[in-house]
């Protein structure tokens, strides 16, 4: 492109002008003619010939345009000329100009549309030029007609009117900074007010003002005194924010967030009064239990104010450590209280401006105000457990600061309830279930509890060997209710309690404590009236409650009133083992309730100071265990050592008997020796003292046993008068069904509280401890019976009878007699001891199917003793035991008469030939299985058959 310039310059050519100026240049611009054309065509069109030509020109051609070509083709000439070279030069360079020619003319055929549009545009532009000048000259003239025709008298009414209006617009200016200077006082009226939105408000609305006037010298003093204010304002509302942690008021907290949201800053102010709530519990803390130390420590130089909290603890006294809880217990309570109220207030006032907004049409104002709301609802939901956990922290600290053994049960179960209050309150504030404070009290309750038991079960060990196993008279409708310890039973299960004595807490379980203490109160305050004040009346004169009851007692019985179902129950042998007896009649029930030992204090249950002891420790256990429920297992497994320390105690004292438990008679069952086995094992300290070479270990678990009780040497068990202490018998067995009873009773509580993992261990307790109980009856009472019967003297007057006789007896012999006698007189010592003890009829049909039993058994004895005996002799076995049954019936309810099969099996198998006795065995195997010593017998008497 270079070449081609150089080469049109060459030629006289110029390049396109660059302003309008060049026109004349462009207008004189010379086309090549057609003769030129022609002969650019007669020129070689082989295009590469040309552009060899083309690129054989030398390269200074192209140079610039100052270059003199004939100067520098006169210079190239050689010293000597030669035409015919200088011809050929000159075709040469005419070749190499012809090419140019001939591509600048290409070029500029292939150029000239273009430069026709051009040249076109560049006219059209000129004839533009013309008429905007032609316009411009009019408006000249036109300007110059409009000067001409104002006066001077027009433009100063214009110029006055303006001034006017620029000094009304100065008055407005003045009037509005009076007022902006003024208004510092209004502010301060408004805060002292405490209308903190107005002052925002007021406040805002001058900085705007200001800002309006800002050219003004004096605005802007008092736009950096309005930018101060304003500071000063959110620093008082801080202030404001922080009183709502301790005392919420509706009115005040809804000024301020409407001050804050004036401001913009709502999420600043919730994670400002996150921090108010933090500070606030432990400001609250620390200045309670202050307080309390510098209350107890007097005029001391000690500065408690410089001491950690956790330091502060461990100063409160254990006098004032109680009071000093429930008044920690009661700042937290406002704190959380608080903290509530805050949520509610929220949750309102969002679902108003939800309905507000949706009224609205302004989308970007809900969406930031939508924003905003969720945040805030996220820090609040956060912000529970956060501060609950700091609660917990700072009661947990409280409780570590002192040793909690120190303080007695009903002190340990009040800091329990306190507690116990708390972790309710935790739970519906936040749904927490108290982990932190859970594990520290329970820690603590654990080994309180632990040293506790251990003395408790020494001092029923004490109580059990100072025993005398009288009756502890209490009233017929006694019930464990009654007693102070199972109050907070009967406050929750009984709807007749007065609702002044009832808890607040127990008014509706549909209500949360937040709910109900929300308008005013505190769920602590309730602590200290917690005791009823109301006072046991359980204890009755004599067995009964007045002279009247005891009058209708007896009319009771003469009447002919139905039988109640409790006698018709207890007249079922249902603690033998053996199969029930049969069903009466009225009349002999009638009989029954009117023998003496079935009708002394009938309706008052048996038991004695020491099971009123255990049941009232029983009690205190629940209360524990009701408060603390993570301990649950821990209190009742010390509960069933309570119960399985008693029933190894009446076991000791009045059931053991090697001289019975060897002759197979009388023996426990086998789940109750299994029983009493577990808690010799477990529970029982039969190592008089200490080994000290044994381990550290064996030590450890010696701590835990108990050394086994001993009788108190003013119980007499070997008196035949008082049929061997069986008052004492009486009173000490059925005291121990009758505390079974109450265990029974209490099965439905424990089981909801027990843990789910541990259930399996209170279903085993019950059912092969608390069962058992009632089985304890058998061994007891069968010592009772072993002594009462003198069966050696039956066995020498059967001995002395003659049972060889040839001819059929008519007269039974007076053995008979006499061993009727010992009944009869059995039944009198019965009377006398039923006179001082209340004998329940289950108590009654044991002695005496014991009794008829070791008779029977005796019998059988006797006859099987005897050497020599003729069928005449069977004969008269017979009519003796008849005799002997016609009279024993008429002396005893019982049905059918134990052992009559066994006795009247072994008489009739000396008449049984050995085919029909093998017979007979195979069709009474039951029996065979329930008397194992018949077999014995019978194969006897069958040998001396063979014998004979």
């Amino acid at each position: 492109m270079q070449k081609i310039k150089s080469l049109m310059t060459r030629q006289g050519l110029k390049s396109p002008p660059e302003s309008l100026s060049d026109l004349g240049a462009i207008e004189s611009l010379r086309v090549p003619g057609k003769e030129e054309f022609r002969e650019l065509r007669e020129q070689p069109t082989d295009p590469q010939a040309e552009q060899e030509l083309i690129n054989s020109i030398e390269q200074v051609y192209f140079s610039t345009d100052s270059f003199d070509i004939v100067k520098y083709e006169l210079e190239k000439l050689p010293p000597v000329l030669n035409l015919q070279e200088l011809e050929e030069y000159r075709d040469k360079l005419k070749q190499q100009q012809a090419a140019v020619s001939k591509k600048v003319a290409d070029l500029i055929l292939e150029k000239q549309p273009a430069y026709v549009k051009e040249l076109e545009r560049v006219t059209s532009l000129q004839t533009g030029l013309q008429l905007a000048a032609v316009i411009c000259t009019n408006g000249r003239r036109h300007l110059n007609i409009a000067k001409e025709g104002f006066t001077q008298a027009s433009l100063g009414l214009l110029a006055n009117q303006r001034k006017r209006q620029l000094l009304i617009g100065l008055l407005k200016s003045l009037r509005t900074i009076k007022t902006l200077q003024r208004t510092d006082v209004r502010l301060s009226e408004m805060l002292e007010e405490e209308d903190y939105p107005g002052a925002i408000q007021l406040c805002l609305e001058c900085q705007k003002a200001a800002s309006t006037f800002k050219h003004y010298s004096c605005i802007s003093e008092l736009n950096s005194k309005l930018q101060d204010t304003l500071e000063q304002i959110e620093e008082q509302l801080d202030v404001a924010l922080s009183k709502i942690c301790k005392n919420f008021d509706i009115n005040h907290y809804t000024k301020v967030q409407q001050a804050y949201r004036l401001l913009g800053k709502t999420q600043t102010a919730m994670d400002q009064l996150h921090m108010h709530f933090t500070q606030a519990i432990h400001n609250t803390v620390f200045q309670v239990v202050l307080g309390y130390v510098e209350l107890c420590a007097g005029n001391t130089d000690t500065k408690f104010q410089k001491l950690q909290y956790k330091d502060l603890c461990t100063h409160v006294t254990p006098d004032s450590y109680i009071p000093c809880l429930a008044d920690l217990c009661k700042a937290l309570w406002e704190v959380m209280l608080s903290y509530y109220r805050t949520m509610e207030w929220h949750e309102k006032h969002d679902s108003e401006d939800t309905i507000s907004a949706s009224e609205g049409s302004n989308m970007m104002g809900t969406e930031e105000t939508n924003f905003d709301r969720g945040y805030i609802k996220k820090k609040l939901e956060h912000g529970l457990t956060r501060i609950w956990q700091d609660v917990q922290l700072k009661v947990k600290t409280y409780l570590l600061g002192t040793d909690l053994s120190i303080f007695k049960y009903d002190d340990f179960i009040f800091v329990l309830d306190i507690i116990s209050r708390l972790m309710q309150v935790g739970e519906e504030f936040c749904g927490s279930k108290s982990e932190v404070l859970q594990e520290s009290i329970r820690k603590q309750s654990v080994n309180y509890f632990k040293n506790y038991h251990r003395t408790r079960l020494d001092e029923l060990r004490m109580f059990l060997e100072n025993e005398t196993w009288e009756l502890c008279p209490v009233k017929s409708n006694f019930s464990i209710l009654q007693l102070h310890e199972f109050k907070f039973m009967e406050q929750s299960r009984s709807p007749s309690v007065s609702p002044s004595k009832q808890p607040a807490s127990t008014s509706s379980k549909t209500v949360t404590l937040f709910e109900q203490y929300c308008s005013g109160g505190n769920p602590f305050e309730i602590q200290a009236n917690h005791k009823d004040e109301e006072t046991e009346d359980v204890l009755a004169s004599n067995g009964y409650e007045s002279d009247e009851q005891e009058k209708s007692a007896y009319q009771e019985y003469d009447s002919d009133s139905d039988v109640p179902e409790e006698l018709k129950r207890d007249y079922v042998d249902e603690q033998t083992g053996d199969a029930p007896v049969k069903s009466v009649s009225r009349e002999t029930l009638k009989s029954r309730k009117k023998s003496d030992y079935s009708l002394n204090k009938v309706n008052a249950p048996i038991l004695t100071n020491t099971t009123l002891n255990v049941i009232r420790l029983v009690g205190k256990y629940m209360q524990m265990m009701n408060i603390l429920k993570p301990i649950a297992f821990d209190v009742i497994h010390f509960m069933s050592q309570l119960f399985d320390y008693y029933l190894y105690a009446i076991y000791t004292f009045f059931g053991r008997n090697d001289s019975l438990e060897s002759t197979g008679l009388g023996l426990s069952s086998s789940r109750l020796r299994t029983t009493l086995n577990r808690i010799q094992e477990s529970l029982i300290d039969l190592e008089v003292s200490a080994d000290p070479t044994s381990t550290l270990a064996a030590a450890e678990e010696r701590k835990e046993k108990v050394p086994s009780p001993h009788l108190s040497h003013l119980v007499v068990l070997t008196s035949g008068d008082t049929l061997y202490g069986l008052a004492e018998r009486v009173v000490a067995t059925e005291s121990l069904v009758f505390l079974a009873e109450q265990f029974e009773f209490l099965q439905p509580h424990l089981d909801a509280v027990m843990p789910a993992v541990k259930k399996p261990f209170l279903q085993q307790f019950y059912s092969q401890t608390v069962s058992t109980a009632s089985e304890l009856r058998k061994p007891i009472y069968w010592i009772v019976a072993g002594k009462a019967i003198d069966y050696e003297q039956m066995l020498l007057l059967m001995a002395n009878v003659k049972w060889d006789v040839k001819e059929i007896m008519s007269q039974h012999n007076i053995y008979v007699d006499a061993l009727l006698k010992e009944f009869e007189q059995f039944n009198r010592r019965l009377n006398e001891v039923s006179k001082r003890v209340w004998i329940p009829l289950p108590v009654s049909n044991i002695l005496w199917e014991h009794c008829i039993r070791l008779a029977n058994r005796t019998i059988v004895e006797g006859y099987a003793n005897v050497k020599k005996c003729s069928n005449e002799g069977r004969a008269l076995m017979q009519l003796d035991f008849q005799q002997f049954l016609m009279k024993l019936e008429k002396l005893t309810d019982i049905r059918p008469i134990p052992d009559k099969e066994f006795v009247e099996t072994y008489i009739k198998a000396y008449y049984l030939t050995e085919n029909d006795m093998e017979r007979w065995i195979k069709e009474h195997r039951i029996i065979l299985y329930n008397f194992p010593s018949l077999s014995e017998l019978l194969l006897f008497n069958l040998q001396k058959q063979i014998n004979m």
